[in-house]
């Protein structure tokens, strides 16, 4: 073997030297954990930092323990066989703890195999225990089944439910204008009982005005007679009267009667 051959040979010794060394560590990121195998059997999962692994021997796996999030379009019917659409958006992480059991029984791609499933399955059951007009009326009770449900549900695969998004209901669309119907409806009749009352106390008014009316005038009636009558009336006239003569010739002069001597 001339110089040149050995000097090749030494080099590539020398690199493969070096990348054995370089594959004995290995870095797990703050939000990882690092599931290692060795011979495709688990031996440990390490948190995050500096590590180290038998090279060619040990593979490792990097896991995202951080929040994940699936989207699933869900279709379902109500208890009064109405047929709903909607959209579950989930937060969820694997648990750290149990990625091990998680790894071997399903594997790391779960929101195909489990989540998506799950949420088909959890919504499915929660709004067939309600009508259309309750998935309206009662969203809270509906979301936090669907949360109690889909939190179990994960739970048996080591997975852990942060939150739950549900956009709105989509029903037929005989079913949205039976509903417009229905509002329009309750409008209507809302604004002729509010009418009927409105009426109903515009006339109690009346009443009562005519009634206060009706009570002054008796007063005045009893002051005027409490007073001397006609001699009380021609007093509140004179009171009145601006002095002005009447210029009709034998007109009579206001509130004076004139009686022969």
């Amino acid at each position: 073997m001339n110089i040149s051959a050995r000097n090749m040979v030494s080099g590539l010794l020398v690199l493969f030297a070096l990348m054995l060394f370089l594959g004995t560590f290995y870095t797990v990121d703050a939000g990882q954990r690092a599931i290692v195998l060795r011979y495709g059997q688990i031996r440990s999962v390490e948190a995050d930092g500096l590590h180290l692994k038998i090279p060619l021997v040990d593979h490792v796996i990097k896991v995202d323990v951080r929040t994940l999030k699936a989207t699933s379009p869900a279709e379902a019917g109500t208890r009064d066989l109405q047929h709903v659409s909607t959209q579950v958006a989930v937060n969820y992480h694997f648990n750290a703890t149990s990625l091990a059991d998680t790894y071997q029984r399903v594997g790391l791609e779960v929101e195909d195999k489990i989540v998506d499933p799950r949420i088909q399955e959890v919504v499915k059951a929660v709004v067939a225990r309600f009508s259309a007009e309750d998935l309206l009326k009662r969203r809270d009770d509906v979301r936090s089944e669907i949360v109690a449900g889909l939190s179990g549900a994960l739970q048996k695969y080591n997975l852990v439910l942060e939150d739950v998004q549900i956009t709105n209901f989509k029903f037929s669309g005989a079913f949205d204008a039976a509903i417009e119907g229905k509002q329009t409806a309750e409008q209507e009749a809302l604004k002729a009982s509010n009418d009927l009352k409105r009426i109903q106390i515009e006339a109690q008014q009346k009443v009562a005005m005519a009634q206060a009316e009706a009570e002054a005038i008796k007063i005045q009636a009893d002051a005027i007679r409490a007073q001397g009558g006609q001699e009380y009336v021609q007093l509140k006239a004179i009171e009145k009267w601006d002095g002005k003569l009447p210029q009709v010739a034998g007109g009579n002069t206001p509130f004076i009667n004139l009686k022969p001597q």
